[in-house]
């Protein structure tokens, strides 16, 4: 379990921390507020001024007073007022000026009024040009650096050699020669600092530019980071928080009690077995391994699952310096995708329940067809045995019975006897001819009887529970989907091309082939009715697939076409461009595609050019990742 103290460690007290304060008591408001490389200049004017000032005050009160100590007396009220005047200045300028320019006029007095002649080339004459090529920029500071190798090179040693008795061990030959060398280092002195800080001064303009860049590229990321709804956060290799947005530090006080403040080990005080948890997952994560899962967690009643994604933060050389966390409140996602789920069962559910409804109405319609065959041959029938010519037989034998005693005078002498033979002859021959005609008819009404029983028996199979996997041959399906719209076909004078590439029987839901079948014969049928083409076919193609483990079943017609705007919303539930259509048979039939891992898609050329269905089945029934059905 991680210490909950408080994480934020003492840091160690730095010498600047005193003397930078210090400086910028000195400075006015403005300068405090420039730029940092500017905000440097300005803090080295008055660690100079300061430093000046104290060895100035120093001397005025170790060396006896004379005329020699009036330059140093000078320069120690010019440094005193440079400190005043940078307290209100707006710019660095006229401190600056003040202060080299007190400084070179108080070295060139003191080395005309010294009695010694060697101070013109003393080293501390090579601060001057640095303090101005550093301050004041080269420009000015060539002009106190010229200034000064004039007074040091030329000006000095003519001083010396017409104006005071000269009374130096040192040649005056060999100290015009050293003042020249001064004078020539002096200016060294300015080209090196211009150099020095031109160079400084374009490497932290560059700098400030990409500092700057930095800032503004860290404010427009930790603005998108706090605008967003996901939880952002970031951690270093000792699991302590580097950033978090307002997201996830209000989530993380509201379930674990405590603020998420940056510096702060990322801790999970409610529980021990949670932090555990997650430890275990930032240690992997900080071994080099991305993750993503989803986490779920029921507070107070409120159920939350919040989709994580944890990925290494690689420094240098691909070392893990830490890792970041980003987190997605999906509950109302999930939620939705439950709602959907149940809706597409329902819809599952009405579609069998549509599709139950379509083929008793396709057996009904075919049952009825055939009841007006049967009802024309129980007519036909009826009617001819009601103009049968049995009764003339009857008559004939009354007859016979009434001449039974006398039969032989009656056949030969009676005239109604004597034609009686003919008649029974001419009669036995139209009966026969009734009989024959009979025959055909109750052959008639017995093939339309069958008709009748194959169409129950196959409604009969395809009422079976749904969901029910068998294998079956494609083709035999077909047709009976056929045999259901083939008297409608007949009648509209629709042609059927056949297509059957030998294929093998498939894992299939009988209902739901069926089902998708009917729709798209359904659909084909009214296309070619609302077409003017006259010649209206509807061809029917079974193959496999290009890889051979799916089968392929186009339906495709010659009628009206579908425009392309519509072909993109053909499947979406509701839409249609039938005036009777409610717009559910085509999403009903890809969803049972779906459902059977398969897929059902359409493609035209255009109004007037027809239409081609495409179902795609898998031979071996749906995938594991479809729900499970029962196989039979």
């Amino acid at each position: 379990m991680a210490s909950t103290s408080d994480p934020k460690r003492e840091t160690p007290r730095r010498p600047h921390t005193w003397l930078l304060p210090l400086l910028d008591w000195f400075l006015s408001e403005h300068l405090r507020k420039t730029p940092s490389s500017e905000l440097h200049r300005h803090r080295v004017l008055v660690g100079a001024c300061l430093f000046a000032f104290t060895a100035s005050v120093l001397y005025l009160s170790l060396v006896p007073f004379t005329l020699a100590a009036v330059p140093t007396l000078l320069a120690t009220v010019c440094y005193l007022g440079t400190l005043l005047l940078a307290h209100k200045a707006r710019s660095l300028l006229l401190p600056a000026m003040l202060l080299c320019t007190s400084a070179a006029v108080g070295y060139v007095v003191s080395i005309f009024l010294g009695n010694y002649p060697e101070g013109g080339f003393h080293a501390t004459s090579m601060l001057i040009p640095s303090f101005a090529a550093y301050l004041m920029g080269p420009r000015l500071a060539f002009l106190i650096t010229s200034f000064l190798a004039v007074a040091v090179g030329i000006a000095h040693p003519l001083f010396r050699a017409h104006f005071t008795t000269y009374s130096s061990h040192i040649p005056l030959s060999e100290l015009t020669v050293l003042h020249g060398a001064a004078a020539v280092g002096l200016m060294g002195a300015w080209v090196l600092s211009t150099l020095h800080s031109t160079s400084r001064d374009s490497a932290l303009e560059a700098l400030e530019r990409t500092l700057m860049t930095l800032r503004e590229s860290e404010g427009k990321l930790l603005s998108l980071i706090e605008s967003t709804d996901d939880l952002v956060c970031s951690l270093d290799t000792e699991k302590r928080v580097i950033t978090a947005n307002a997201a996830i530090r209000q989530l993380y006080l509201q379930l674990q009690g405590q603020e998420l403040v940056p510096g702060q080990r990322f801790v999970f005080p409610r529980t021990p077995e949670l932090q555990e948890h997650w430890y275990t997952l930032f240690d992997k994560t900080l071994a080099g391994e991305r993750s993503r899962f989803e986490e779920e967690d029921t507070q107070e009643g409120v159920h939350r699952v919040l989709d994580i994604s944890l990925s290494p933060i690689l420094g240098t050389e691909g070392k893990v310096t830490g890792l970041t966390l980003f987190a997605r409140d999906i509950t109302a996602r999930k939620v939705a995708e439950t709602r959907l789920g149940e809706m597409h069962r329902s819809l599952v559910d009405v579609s069998r329940y549509a599709g139950m409804a379509e083929i008793a109405t396709g057996v009904l319609h075919n049952v009825g067809n055939t009841l007006n065959s049967v009802n024309i041959s129980a007519g036909l029938l009826n009617d001819r045995l009601r103009h049968s010519r049995v009764s003339g037989l009857r008559k004939a034998a009354s007859m016979l019975r009434e001449h039974a005693s006398d039969a032989s005078t009656f056949l030969t002498r009676d005239p109604r006897g004597q034609q009686l033979p003919d008649y029974l002859l001419a009669l036995s021959e139209e009966l026969e001819r009734e009989r024959e005609s009979m025959r055909t008819e109750v052959r008639s009404l017995t093939e339309s009887v069958e008709h009748i029983k194959s169409i129950v028996s196959m409604q009969q199979q395809h009422a079976r529970a749904a969901g029910v996997v068998e294998r079956l041959p494609v083709p035999q399906l077909i047709e009976e989907a056929l045999r259901l719209h083939a008297v409608s076909f007949e009648r509209k004078g629709i042609h059927i091309a056949r297509e059957y590439d030998p294929v093998p029987p498939i894992l299939v839901d009988r209902h739901n082939l069926l089902q998708i079948l009917i729709n798209l014969l359904s659909n084909a049928q009214h296309a070619l009715m609302e077409s003017n083409t006259p010649d209206k076919r509807l061809s029917i193609r079974i193959r496999l697939s290009t890889g051979g483990d799916r089968l392929i079943i186009e339906v495709s017609d010659n009628g009206v076409g579908i425009a392309p705007d519509n072909l993109a919303r053909l499947f979406t539930q509701g839409f249609t461009t039938k005036k009777t259509g409610h717009g559910f048979g085509l999403h009903i039939s890809a969803l049972a595609a779906t459902e059977m891992s398969g897929r059902l898609t359409c493609t035209s050329a255009g109004p007037g050019q027809g239409a081609t269905f495409t179902l795609e089945l898998p031979l071996e029934g749906p995938s594991e990742k479809q729900e499970p059905q029962r196989q039979v």
